[in-house]
């Protein structure tokens, strides 16, 4: 029997933070819980953002160390390598892809990656804004990310140089996602479809889904456990579907339990069946997804009330009973 309990309670949060919080992640480094870190990012309608990395304490997390971002963070994600000896590196999305080594308490910027495109007045380049990225598993040297100029761009992290750069959709590109093979991704955006990706062979894409009106496309994460799944949310939707990339055209599973629209969801780092959606209802809903057969499920098997809209949620690998989650300006740790 599982339950799902807030570690801290909404006047006692793991860690409120100065600002609007957006943009979560944990360290995937394979520690103690003592020792868990999580970096945060702030929404400041403004140029200057910040980012702040968080160590666990006694009374839930304290900060360690604060950077700044230009621009929001549109995603925030720590490098996949879960070894001791290995570096810490963090990246984050808005106008560019910075990455820190976050090995120490203090971050040190190791590379800036610009999606640098041609003025056409001739006046010098400028920078595309980054949706979203997402860390290759099985090769924690390259990253991808996505740009609202239609493309997508696989970088080489230890160069700091991009490796391939390719238009992947008619309109803006949203989100991108991995396969747990390397050389595997899918990607979504404005145009409504999901299109799949091999980076041995780049002359073509294979659409595998598209919504019925054609409503954008907005997040898309892997199951990384089992690489037949996938699952996206649509602009405006209060719905999560998932589909099977082996008859990708109807999805196996729409999940409907929220009341307003989904902002993000998380699959589980150790049950193949398990995904975190949460929206704007201020919901944290936690679904069981291997019933065969088309399913429409409405009822999630456990489930969380916040106290305002739910922005980020981030599924710790490292400590799997953990899930983090942001609303307002306030850290909560959910404990499966």
């Amino acid at each position: 029997q599982f339950e799902i309990s807030m570690s801290n309670d909404e006047n006692n949060p793991a860690y409120e933070a100065p600002w609007m919080i957006y943009g979560l992640g944990w360290s995937n480094k394979e520690t103690e819980f003592s020792e868990a870190r999580i970096a945060i990012g702030s929404f400041k309608e403004d140029l200057q953002n910040s980012i702040q990395v968080l160590k666990k304490s006694k009374k839930g997390f304290d900060k360690i160390s604060e950077f700044a971002q230009v621009y929001p963070s549109t995603k925030i994600s720590w490098n996949p390598s879960k070894s001791q000896g290995s570096k810490d590196l963090l990246a984050s999305s808005s106008d560019i892809i910075r990455l820190w080594d976050v090995s120490q308490n203090d971050a040190e910027a190791t590379h800036l990656l610009f999606n640098y495109k041609a003025k056409s007045s001739g006046k010098g380049p400028y920078c595309n804004p980054i949706t979203s990225f997402d860390w290759n598993e099985a090769d924690p040297t390259m990253l991808g990310s996505c740009s609202i100029d239609t493309t997508i761009t696989i970088w080489d992290v230890t160069l700091g140089s991009p490796k391939t750069h390719l238009i992947a959709h008619d309109k803006e590109v949203y989100d991108m996602t991995f396969s747990n093979e390397r050389d595997i991704f899918a990607s979504v955006g404005a145009d409504g479809s999901v299109r799949m990706f091999d980076l041995r062979n780049l002359d073509h894409s294979t659409i595998i889904y598209e919504t019925p009106q054609l409503t954008p496309l907005l997040r898309i994460a892997w199951n990384k456990l089992d690489s037949r799944y996938i699952s996206t949310i649509m602009m405006d939707s209060s719905k999560t579907v998932v589909l099977d990339t082996r008859s990708p055209s109807v999805p196996v599973a729409v999940l409907e339990g929220h009341a307003a629209s989904v902002n993000a969801f998380a699959w589980s780092p150790n049950n193949v069946h398990r995904l975190c959606s949460v929206g704007e209802d201020a919901q944290a809903l936690i679904w069981d997804t291997k019933k065969e057969g088309f399913q429409q499920h409405r009822e999630p098997i456990l489930a969380y009330g916040a106290d305002s809209e739910i922005n980020s949620v981030n599924w710790s690998w490292a400590f799997p009973e953990w899930i983090a989650i942001s609303f307002d300006k306030r850290l909560g740790l959910l404990s499966i």
